[in-house]
């Protein structure tokens, strides 16, 4: 999945999390941060920290993966 803007990461995070049959509850506490953090994560909200989003995705075991637009794997 090609991620542009955080509201297709949030896209990814929400379509993962319901893949494993999770709620955002259950995800938040795995996280150690509040379902809230996890609806503004899926809903795009600009402002949400990265590192926590990173440790999200983390938690859902996705890679996340950084292509130049050359297509070189960084």
């Amino acid at each position: 999945m090609k991620i542009i803007d955080g509201k297709t990461f949030g896209a990814a995070i929400r379509e993962y999390r319901k893949k494993q049959n999770a709620t955002q509850v259950q995800i938040a506490a795995a996280a150690n941060t509040g379902a809230r953090f996890i609806g503004d994560l899926e809903n795009g909200k600009p402002t949400v920290q990265l590192e926590k989003a990173l440790h999200v995705a983390n938690i859902l075991g996705l890679n996340i993966v950084v292509l130049s637009s050359e297509g070189e794997s960084k």
